[in-house]
C-alpha cells in the first residue's frame, strides 16, 4: 500500500474565491492657464472617474454596507490662488440628451478651452483645432463638468448592468450624490452653489434643485439653465395636445423671417411681437374652438398662420391648421431642396430625396459633432494627461432608446413644479434662462409659456432672469451670442452669490 503524503497547511487549496480587488478612483491632475478678460488665470484641472457606492444590504452580515455601483468621469477647474473658499462659487455642469455627454457646454462656453468653429458657428476643414476661452466663466466660478451614466467615460463597476441608470429618478440621484461625493471631499459645503445644464440638463437641473435640498439638505444659490425645457407638455406633439402648435409659432417666425420666407418686411423684434398675439390670440382660440370653428374664422387663420411662418395656405390647410415641428423643418425650403435644422435653424440640410415628410438628419449637429468629438478626445489625453481606451460617448443613442420616464407613467414629463416648490422652500434660489430665437427644440415661446404657469409667489418671480440670442440651441456656436452669453452669466453668478 503506498504512503499516504502529508499535506502541508500552507499547500492546501484555498476553497474560497478570491475577492476581487475594488474599484478605485482613477484622477490625474495638472496646471494650466488662461487669459479671460485680459487677466490671466491660473487654475489647476482633476479629472478622471470616481467611484459611487450605494448603501444596501448585506443579507450575510446582516447589516447595511456600501457598495461600489458605478465609476462617474467628471472634469474639475478650480481657480489656484483662492485662500477663501466659503467665497469662491462652484458651478456643477452637465448637458442633456438624455445620452448627452458634458462636452459641449464645456468645450463651447463654459470651460477654459473652446473648440473652434467659424463666427457664424460653421464647421471649418479638418483637422480641427482648441483655443483658449476668453468667455469661459472660469474667472467667475470653479467648474465641474459631469458625465451621466453610459456617456463620456462613465460606467458601471464590473457586475453591475448601466440600463438601472437610465431612468429620470435614477439619473437625478445618481447626478446628486456625485455632487455630494465631490462637494464633500474637496470641501465645498460653503461655496455658493450652482448648477448649469443645457436641454434635458435644465430637465435635470430643477429635478436636482429638490433631490439635493431633500435627501442632501443642499441649498443652491442658483440655476442656469440654457435652452431649457422643464414641462414636456409645451414640446410634445401629439393628437390631444394642441400646446406645442401654439407655442412653437413665433420660433417659426423668426425662422421664416431668417430664411427671406415672409412676405412682408419687418425687423425681427416686430415679428416676433406679432407672432407671439396671434398664437396666444387668434389661433389658440381656433384651435381650442375645432369644428365649431366658422369657415371665414378658419380662412383667417389660415391666411395669417402662413403670413407669420411661411409655409403655404394649402399646406396648413390639408395639415388641420396645425404645422408639426418635424414637417416644419422639411416644408419650409422644400422648393429650394433644403430642410432647416431642429437644434439651430439658420442651418440647413440636403437630403437625398425632396419628397420626405422628415430630414435625414439634424444640419447643426453635422457641423459641431466632429469638431467637439476630435477636440476633446485629444485635448483629454494630449492637455490633461487622462489615458483610457475606452471610448468617450458624446452622444449615446443607447441611452436614448433605453431611458424611462416611468415616473411620469400617464402624463407629461414635468420638472417644474419641483423647481416651484425648491424656490419657495429657498427663496435664495435664483434662475437664468439663455434662450435662441432660432431654436426649434426648446423653443423660447414654450419657456416662457412654462415659468408664466409655473405658480410661483409673486414675491420670488424677481428670482428669475431671461435673455436671448440670435443663435439656437446652442446659441454659444455662434460668436456674438457667445460674447452676451458670458456677460449675462457673469453678472447672474454675481447677483447670486
Amino acid at each position: 500500500m503506498p504512503e499516504k503524503k502529508e499535506t502541508k497547511p500552507e499547500e492546501k487549496k484555498d476553497e474560497k474565491k478570491e475577492e476581487k480587488a475594488a474599484p478605485k478612483d482613477n484622477l490625474v491632475v495638472t496646471k494650466h492657464s488662461v487669459k479671460i478678460g485680459g487677466k490671466v488665470i491660473k487654475y489647476t484641472v482633476t479629472t478622471g472617474t470616481m467611484v459611487l457606492k450605494e448603501e444596501v444590504n448585506d443579507k450575510e452580515k446582516d447589516a447595511e454596507i456600501e457598495k461600489p455601483r458605478a465609476q462617474i468621469f467628471f472634469t474639475a477647474y478650480t481657480m489656484d490662488g483662492v485662500r477663501d473658499k466659503t467665497k469662491r462659487p462652484i458651478t456643477f455642469s452637465f448637458n442633456g440628451g438624455p445620452g448627452s455627454s458634458s462636452v459641449w457646454l464645456h468645450m463651447g462656453v463654459l470651460g477654459p478651452r473652446r473648440v473652434v468653429l467659424t463666427d457664424d458657428g460653421e464647421m471649418p476643414p479638418p483637422p480641427f483645432k482648441l483655443t483658449d476661452n476668453q468667455y469661459s466663466i472660469l474667472d467667475d466660478t470653479d467648474l465641474v463638468f459631469i458625465d451621466p451614466m453610459s456617456t463620456g467615460f462613465s460606467r458601471p463597476v464590473e457586475g453591475e448592468k448601466s440600463k438601472e441608470w437610465h431612468t429620470f429618478t435614477k439619473d437625478i440621484a445618481s447626478v446628486g450624490d456625485f455632487i455630494r461625493l465631490y462637494t464633500t471631499r474637496y470641501n465645498r459645503w460653503l461655496s455658493p452653489k450652482f448648477l448649469a445644464g443645457e436641454s434635458y440638463g435644465t430637465t435635470r437641473s430643477a429635478g436636482l434643485s429638490g433631490y439635493l435640498q431633500d435627501r442632501h439638505g443642499m441649498l443652491l444659490n442658483g440655476l442656469i439653465l440654457i435652452s431649457a425645457v422643464l414641462d414636456f407638455t409645451t414640446i410634445d406633439f401629439n393628437l390631444n395636445n394642441d400646446l406645442p402648435y401654439i407655442l412653437f409659432v413665433p420660433a417659426y417666425a423668426a425662422t421664416a423671417w431668417y430664411h427671406g420666407k415672409l412676405n412682408f418686411k419687418a425687423p425681427l423684434e416686430t415679428v416676433l411681437k406679432e407672432a407671439e398675439e396671434f398664437a396666444m390670440g387668434e389661433y389658440a382660440t381656433a384651435l381650442l374652438k375645432g369644428a365649431s370653428l366658422t369657415p371665414e374664422e378658419r380662412a383667417s387663420v389660415v391666411e395669417k398662420l402662413s403670413r407669420y411662418t411661411g409655409i403655404s395656405q394649402e399646406f396648413i390647410q390639408r395639415s388641420d391648421l396645425r404645422i408639426l415641428d418635424q414637417h416644419y423643418f422639411k416644408e419650409l425650403l422644400r422648393e429650394r431642396g433644403k430642410t432647416v435644422g431642429r437644434l439651430d435653424s439658420r442651418y440647413t440640410g440636403i437630403d437625398r430625396i425632396g419628397v420626405t415628410a422628415t430630414p435625414e438628419y439634424d444640419p447643426l449637429f453635422a457641423q459641431v459633432n466632429g469638431p467637439y468629438t476630435a477636440a476633446f478626445n485629444d485635448y483629454i489625453r494630449s492637455e490633461l494627461k487622462f489615458e483610457t481606451d475606452t471610448p468617450y460617448e458624446i452622444l449615446s443613442e443607447k441611452v436614448w432608446m433605453q431611458w424611462s420616464y416611468g415616473y411620469f407613467e400617464n402624463q407629461y414629463v414635468n420638472v417644474a413644479e419641483t423647481l416651484r416648490s425648491a424656490m419657495h422652500f429657498n427663496k435664495y434660489l435664483k434662475v437664468f434662462v439663455a434662450n435662441g430665437y432660432y431654436d426649434l427644440g426648446t423653443p423660447y415661446f414654450a419657456t416662457e409659456y412654462t415659468f408664466d404657469h409655473l405658480g410661483l409667489d409673486e414675491s420670488l418671480r424677481k428670482n428669475i432672469s431671461m435673455s436671448y440670442y440670435e443663435a439656437g440651441h446652442m446659441m454659444y456656436v455662434h460668436m456674438p451670442s457667445l460674447k452676451s452669453l458670458k456677460k449675462d452669466m457673469t453678472k447672474f453668478i454675481k447677483d447670486a452669490s
